[in-house]
């Protein structure tokens, strides 16, 4: 059973996500097991001879193991559990020019010849209509390299059994606290990959990923109204130590609420959950109008990814991709102007794929090419994009900036978003002492509900939790609240920024892009930032 006889998207009730579940069906020990590394660099050297054979120039081969186990609850019982396994190779070459892709799940000598020889095939018919040859950035071959994300306990060997207990033990304490439902899941990633290229280079990554969301629900029965609030914490690139609910990775914010960054305690949110749902039943209805917004990073995250990260992937702003809600207004001439004023001289926006814990780090992208950190926008300025090997020449780098990704051996990689983030204030300011500054604004945790448009320059976002501040302190929570934008007025609104003791992730464990689509997961870091005179309004309104 391949992929597309597999392929199914599942959509939950939190917030109607989009399950990416392919692969073969396997028992949950399989998952703890490791490919042979050995094995792996010889059939990779099988498809970059036979690419060069049939005529290629360049040619890659990413030999990919992916595993992933997905545990989802509601209430009393269990779901679902799913455990899979999907392992293949991708050859990837340039034939007069002109890119070739093949994939094969058959991993014998002669089929992965026969892929590479299909991929050069390929390319050599697409290269009638190639107008201009594909032009490689550059990079150094890196000899045999490894790397992998630095876990502490791998979640693939942690037993079902345990899993399971500690979700329903979460939907209990929920369940006490005052919650009419709730739905709790934990999905775990492990990408074994292994990448050759014709540049000499031969890469062995090891990577995981971990993400526990929850949503719990509170109703008035009397009414029929109902509230939810979803999880606190952010997905991560760690292992099931993310879970061990060290007092450490808390952290107490204004409004009573507790956040989480290094260490979840799953149980905890929960409870908190269930109250604040509760809550958010009768909290007063905000009155719309021009407020100064603090926001927190589990709810910037999302601004970010949404109206920084994909609007500065240089693919949208060519228009070469369009899925997803479009192109960019962040246009080349305004690069170009080299004084575009993306937001305030208090805003530097950077990619990296390195950040220690986020969902992007690696040691090295999908091109072989060693990843690290650039500047987006510098001091309000916009000054570079996202782009890689054959981008690089477009906007005058001379290398790629090690963002390229695929989600399987059979997908061919292309360009995706980076950790994209807000470097945090250089001035000692803590969230307390910000609110105290603020005379009239709103203080927002958590991600909600969001839109906006084709050029991702016009944008509306709302949140899970919602407090009122008035004269520099924090008067009661409040509801329906979602704030309108257009990016480039609204990060030149950003007035100030916590320093690092408070920045932290949030983040997408799928993020789409490309047709067909593909998946990738990508973290957003930030400290907590006021953004001042924004137009918030209330979502409940009816025109009626």
């Amino acid at each position: 059973m391949d992929r597309r006889d597999f392929l199914k998207r599942t959509s939950t009730s939190v917030g109607a996500l989009m399950l990416p579940i392919y692969g073969n069906a396997v028992a949950a020990e399989v998952l703890a097991t490791q490919a042979d590394k050995a094995m792996r660099k010889s059939l990779a050297d099988v498809a970059l001879n036979a690419a060069t054979k049939a005529g290629a120039t360049y040619a890659d081969a990413r030999i990919g193991r992916y595993l992933r186990q997905f545990v989802i609850t509601r209430e009393t019982r269990v779901e679902n559990v799913v455990n899979t396994e999907s392992t293949g190779i991708g050859i990837r070459v340039i034939v007069n020019g002109t890119w070739g892709f093949a994939a094969t799940s058959d991993l014998s000598p002669d089929a992965v010849a026969k892929a590479a020889q299909q991929a050069a095939a390929i390319a050599k018919a697409n290269s009638k209509f190639q107008t201009a040859p594909v032009q490689l950035a550059p990079t150094k071959g890196l000899g045999e390299v490894s790397w992998a994300t630095p876990i502490k306990k791998n979640a693939m060997e942690v037993p079902i059994k345990d899993k399971v207990e500690l979700l329903l033990a979460v939907n209990n304490a929920a369940l006490k606290a005052g919650a009419d439902y709730i739905n709790s899941m934990m999905f775990l990633v492990n990408e074994q990959k292994y990448f050759a290229s014709t540049d000499n280079s031969y890469v062995d990554q090891d990577i995981h990923r971990i993400w526990t969301p929850m949503q719990v629900t509170a109703i008035d029965k009397k009414s029929g109204k109902f509230r939810t609030r979803s999880e606190m914490s952010a997905p991560m690139g760690m292992g099931y130590e993310y879970l061990d609910a060290k007092p450490s990775g808390k952290l107490k914010l204004p409004g009573g609420v507790i956040g989480y960054s290094s260490s979840y305690d799953m149980v905890e949110d929960a409870i908190a959950g269930a109250k604040q749902a509760r809550a958010k039943l009768t909290a007063r209805s905000v009155k719309p109008g021009k407020y100064d917004l603090v926001l927190d990073p589990s709810h910037l995250w999302l601004t970010i990814h949404e109206s920084v990260g994909h609007p500065l992937e240089l693919d949208r702003v060519l228009g070469y991709e369009a899925n997803y809600a479009g192109t960019s207004f962040a246009t080349l001439d305004k690069w170009k102007q080299k004084d575009f004023k993306y937001g305030s001289p208090a805003v530097t926006l950077f990619a990296d794929k390195i950040q220690p814990t986020t969902l992007g780090a690696v040691g090295y992208d999908d091109e072989g090419v060693t990843t690290k950190r650039w500047d987006l926008v510098k001091d309000g300025v916009l000054v570079n994009y996202q782009a890689i090997r054959d981008q690089a020449y477009i906007i005058g780098e001379k290398e790629s900036q090690g963002c390229c990704y695929a989600d399987s051996w059979q997908s061919v990689q292309f360009q995706r978003m980076a950790n994209v983030s807000l470097a945090p204030g250089k001035a000692k300011l803590g969230v307390e002492e910000m609110i105290k500054d603020v005379e009239n604004g709103i203080y927002i945790i958590g991600d909600g509900s969001f839109s906006i448009d084709q050029q991702r320059y016009n944008a509306q976002f709302g949140g899970q939790l919602f407090y009122e501040i008035k004269d520099g302190k924090i008067t009661e929570q409040i509801e329906d609240v979602a704030y309108q934008m257009r990016t480039p007025e609204f990060w030149g609104a950003c007035a100030a920024i916590c320093d690092d003791s408070d920045y932290r992730f949030g983040g997408s464990f799928f993020d789409g892009k490309g047709q067909p689509s593909q998946v990738s997961a990508v973290s957003h870091g930030s400290s907590t930032t006021r953004f001042n005179g924004i137009n918030v309004i209330n979502t409940a309104r009816s025109l009626g």
